[in-house]
Formats: structure tokens, C-alpha cells, sequence
């Protein structure tokens, strides 16, 4: 009789463990934030590894790759294949990481690395590093990067469990928390997102001088991190300053970087000193007054880095590649299709309706 009520205990203590462990596991799957509003770059990273990974060309950084460089753009114009592996406010400690982890699928000719990011010497946010970090699968590249990203008062294991921070976020759940507990819609284009609203910048206010003139010993620690690993790789590394001109980017800052990328055997190429030859007009091809691009803007620089890249490093055109032809088939279809939704919804209403709460609430500022 006892072993039998002994058994009947542990019976019991399992099958309501196993009942807790699904209750928590589904409300994880509820609270955690779906990215497919408004903050949509949210859901970059996690997009990656539901990929074919064969790129040649490897993209990291912040807002300033993934919405001013468009890959579908790259491959229509020369069938190079390429990934966008970027978040909002993606610090270079972040870079490496996800470049590290990258690495472990597959081994591009080139990468490409935004150096706006260079100007963070500390941990910003815990709202971008989770937009940036939530997304990434485990792995010891994770780990490192949530240590090295971590503000004073986020702990480490609320990245592991998920719930333990956004528990709070029951009475904010929307129709979509549901909906898309399990499986969430794509929104992005290789990791490019899209905005094909207008915004221009009509003057450009003097910006005076930097706060810091150097940048800091972080920020250079991992950038040297990031260069090393693309030479231990036998990977290109190139160096730009997207065409964007906000955030501004100093003179001071400039020349840094021209140093580093000469002391490194680098390329180095600000873009924004090259707007006239890239066709960039900030009148018509931004949708924030100069901040990013817009559709229009990012196909007009991916068709200049495009050529760019095959003509420094002689990157392949796989555009008589019927496997891969057939791959983004699919791609390009999804890409025409989303521009002709927001152009329409533009025509209509003026603005992208997903952005409509947003616009009013900020109407005054």
C-alpha cells in the first residue's frame, strides 16, 4: 500500500508539474511582444533562421542597413545574395555576437558593417537590447551578448524566461497576442523593412560638435572583435556610414574611421558624402526627414552598393542559378506586393494606416 501511494505522489507531483510547466510556457507565448505593429524590428532577428542560408553577403547593424538597403533590390540588379541581420539601436557589442552566431550557419564572401554604432560606448536600453537579443536562438553567442548588453537594472534571467518580464504585459494584450501566439506573420525582406511614406527634409540645421570627439575603448574593442573574426574566416569587411544624415555623423568621427579602416587593410565608404552620385534626393527619398530611407531611396543606394561590391569584391551574380532563381522568385512576388499595399493605402489615406495610431498620438510633437 505505501509504495502504491508513493507512486500515486509522484504520478501526481509530475502531472501537475507538467500542467504548470504548459500554463507558464502558453502564457509566455501570449504576453511575449509580437513585433508585427508599429515596432516591427522587433521581430528582425528571429526572422533569420527560417532562411535558406546561402548568402553572400552579410549585413549587421541598426536602423541604418535595415531600412536603407534593400537585398532584393541587390539580387533583381545584380543576383547577389544577401541578409540583413540588423535591429533598432544595435550597439557593436550586439554586431559581433549576431555576426559570431551568423558564422555558425554559414560563411558569406563579404559583411557589412554599419559603423553609426560606434558613437555607444555603454549599454543603452533594455527595449532594444530585447528587440535585438529575445530573438536570437540560444546559444553561447546569446549568452555573451546578453552580459555584454545588460543596463543596471535588467537581470539575466529574465532572458531565459521570458515571462518573468513581461508578465505585466496581460492587461496590454491585443487581438493579435493571440492570434499570433504561435506562429508570427514575416515582416520583413531579408531582413530590409519597408516604408514607401515621404517625408523631407527641407533644411539641415547646423549641428555644432560631438559630446565626445573619440570614440570609446568599447566600442573599438568590439569593432576590433568583429574585424578579427571576418579575417579569422577568410570574409571581407566592409565599413560604411549609411546615407542617412541623422543622426549626425562629425567630421571627427569620420576620420576615425578612415584611420581604422587604413591601420586594418579596410574598406571604409560614408555615403553620405556620395548622395549626388547615389541619386539620393532627401526631398523625395526618406520617409522621416533624413533619418532613413524610404523604398525609394533604399533602391537607389542598394543599386550603387550592389555595384560596389562586385567591382571591389568581385561578389558572384546568381542570377543564372535556377535553384536559387526559384528562391526568390518567392521574395521579389512578396516585395511588389507590399509596396503596391502601402503606395495604395498612401494613395487613399495620405499615410501607412499600421502607423495611424502613432501619427495621432504624436500629432502635437
Amino acid at each position: 500500500m505505501k509504495k502504491h501511494s508513493k507512486l500515486k505522489i509522484i504520478l501526481s507531483l509530475t502531472i501537475t508539474t507538467c500542467l504548470f510547466l504548459v500554463v507558464c510556457y502558453l502564457a509566455q507565448c501570449v504576453l511575449m511582444p509580437k513585433y508585427i505593429g508599429i515596432r516591427k524590428e522587433g521581430a528582425l532577428i528571429g526572422e533569420y533562421y527560417d532562411e535558406v542560408k546561402n548568402h553572400d553577403v552579410i549585413i549587421i547593424g541598426d536602423c541604418e542597413v535595415y531600412e536603407n538597403i534593400s537585398p532584393i533590390t541587390l539580387w533583381e540588379e545584380y543576383g547577389i545574395t544577401s541578409y540583413i541581420r540588423g535591429s533598432s539601436q544595435m550597439l557593436v557589442w550586439h554586431s559581433y555576437y549576431i555576426l559570431e552566431e551568423t558564422l555558425k550557419y554559414e560563411k558569406p564572401d563579404v559583411v557589412i558593417f554599419n559603423v553609426l554604432a560606434m558613437k555607444y560606448n555603454e549599454p543603452q536600453s533594455e527595449a532594444y537590447n530585447r528587440m535585438c537579443l529575445d530573438g536570437m536562438k540560444m546559444s553561447s553567442s546569446k549568452i555573451n551578448a546578453i552580459k555584454a548588453s545588460m543596463t543596471e537594472e535588467e537581470n539575466m534571467i529574465s532572458y531565459f524566461v521570458p515571462l518573468l518580464r513581461f508578465h505585466s504585459r496581460w492587461n496590454e494584450l491585443t487581438r493579435d497576442d493571440f492570434k499570433y501566439m504561435f506562429d508570427i506573420p514575416k515582416v520583413s525582406h531579408n531582413g530590409y523593412l519597408m516604408r514607401c511614406d515621404v517625408k523631407p527634409l527641407d533644411t539641415l540645421p547646423n549641428m555644432g560638435y560631438p559630446k565626445n570627439d573619440d570614440f570609446g575603448a568599447t566600442a573599438y574593442e568590439y569593432l576590433d572583435k568583429i574585424t578579427a573574426l571576418c579575417k579569422e574566416n577568410d570574409i571581407e569587411l566592409l565599413l560604411i556610414k549609411s546615407p542617412s544624415v541623422f543622426p549626425h555623423w562629425y567630421d571627427e568621427w569620420d576620420q576615425q574611421m578612415i584611420d581604422y579602416a587604413k591601420e586594418n587593410g579596410l574598406q571604409y565608404v560614408n555615403t553620405i558624402k556620395l548622395q549626388e552620385t547615389i541619386g539620393i534626393d532627401m526631398k523625395t527619398d526618406t520617409y522621416d526627414a533624413g533619418q532613413h530611407l524610404n523604398l525609394y531611396g533604399a533602391e537607389k543606394f542598394s543599386k550603387w552598393l550592389g555595384q560596389y561590391l562586385q567591382d571591389t569584391y568581385n561578389v558572384a551574380d546568381h542570377s543564372d542559378d535556377a535553384k536559387i532563381s526559384k528562391i526568390y522568385e518567392e521574395k521579389v512576388k512578396a516585395y511588389y506586393e507590399e509596396k503596391a499595399q502601402q503606395e495604395a493605402e498612401i494613395a487613399e489615406f495620405g499615410y501607412l494606416k499600421i502607423y495611424e495610431e502613432f501619427l495621432k498620438e504624436n500629432k502635437d510633437e
